[in-house]
């Protein structure tokens, strides 16, 4: 077995555990700190629209030996706006102007001929209006929207509403991130980003779901044993699945990279840039908050719940007096091979307040070393 599979055998049944429950003010912070980072970078550099979504004109032009430097100022000059260019596998080049109506785009596209040294006739210009993309942003805002709320209403159905809740909270912080990583870095936004970030929202959400499945699991009929806490088996829950989501998102990570450095970085492509950036950040951000995020905030509104309370009291009390005479008191952070999970978490106040490897009951053992057979 490899390491990572051992370490995961061991994190299952919980002989190591990181407490990540325990440490969540920690993460609340790092989040808090990175999303007030991307609200800044949002709010001062604003994000850039392509021309999907603000109009503009698109030319492409035969094969040029002009540079796509040279290109570009020239565009620029002859439009008064930014504009993107780049080389073409066919040695032609792409120029990307955003707010050109038709009548500009007209004398762009006659200026070009001349700096480019190309026939005019062989520059292909196509046009995009506002409006279409208005159309296309509202459309996206509509869609998130209501996949937002079918999110809730099945986590509120399948699980309860504190996991929704919790859900909604996560998906908001993995937007949030991602679209403040696009105006802090600067990539146009477009349609692929739109693609993008609705890729990342059900990824970011099946990750959580398998979190809170294995914590549903384990919580069941919680209230009749006194050996964990809530926070106790929600933080079990996470080293459960934590070297899952850790080859989940690695797997994801990969060819997501390869796009996004190799295809963008070094081919140039810049559709690859809009959906990659997007994927990636996204991917890391929903690994990240379906561990330090969902669950814990979770365990945090769970805790507030009077039968959840009066349970940790009761756990915390049945601790002390096994301390008191003189038993180990530790809280459930590890169980000898072996053990059970589900088994201790269904023992009633008859068993220890500590877990360790148990002992066989008595009725278990009976017989055990006499020979079969009749008494003579």
């Amino acid at each position: 077995m490899s390491k990572l599979g051992h370490l995961g055998a061991r994190l299952i049944r919980g002989e190591v555990g990181y407490d990540f429950i325990g440490k969540r003010k920690i993460w609340y912070g790092i989040s808090i700190l990175i999303t007030i980072t991307a609200i800044v970078g949002l709010a001062v550099r604003g994000l850039n629209m392509g021309i999907e979504f603000e109009g503009g004109a698109v030319f492409t032009t035969p094969k040029t030996s002009v540079s796509a430097g040279t290109a570009e100022r020239s565009a620029e000059a002859a439009s008064g706006h930014d504009a993107i260019v780049q080389e073409l596998g066919t040695g032609g080049l792409r120029i990307q102007i955003s707010g050109v109506d038709t009548a500009k785009s007209d004398q762009i596209k006659t200026e070009l001929a001349k700096d480019l040294n190309v026939p005019e006739a062989k520059i292909n210009a196509d046009l995009v209006g506002p409006s279409w993309g208005e159309t296309i942003a509202n459309k996206a805002w509509t869609g998130l929207i209501v996949f937002m709320i079918l999110v809730v209403i099945y986590l509120a159905i399948a699980f309860e509403w504190r996991m929704a809740i919790a859900a909604l909270v996560a998906l908001i912080h993995d937007i949030t991130i991602t679209v403040g990583i696009y105006a802090l870095v600067g990539f146009e936004v477009t349609t692929g980003t739109v693609i993008g970030l609705l890729t990342i929202l059900g990824y970011s959400l099946y990750d959580t779901v398998v979190v809170f499945d294995s914590l549903k699991e384990g919580t069941k009929d919680i209230t009749k044993q006194t050996r964990y806490t809530y926070s106790e088996i929600a933080n079990r829950s996470i080293n459960g699945t934590l070297v899952r989501s850790i080859n989940t998102t690695v797997v994801a990570l990969l060819p997501v990279a390869g796009l996004l450095f190799i295809g963008g970085g070094f081919l140039g492509a810049g559709m690859l840039n809009d959906i990659s950036l997007s994927l990636f950040v996204g991917l890391a951000a929903g690994a990240y908050s379906s561990i330090f995020i969902a669950t814990p905030l979770v365990a945090d509104l769970k805790e507030r719940d009077p039968q959840i309370k009066a349970l940790k009291k009761r756990v915390l009390a049945k601790r002390a007096a096994a301390a008191a005479k003189g038993e180990s008191a530790e809280a459930p952070a590890a169980q000898g091979e072996g053990d059970d999970f589900d088994d201790d978490l269904s023992d009633d106040d008859e068993g220890a307040a500590v877990v360790g490897p148990r002992h066989q009951p008595a009725s278990r053992n009976r017989g055990r070393g006499r020979p079969s057979g009749k008494r003579r």
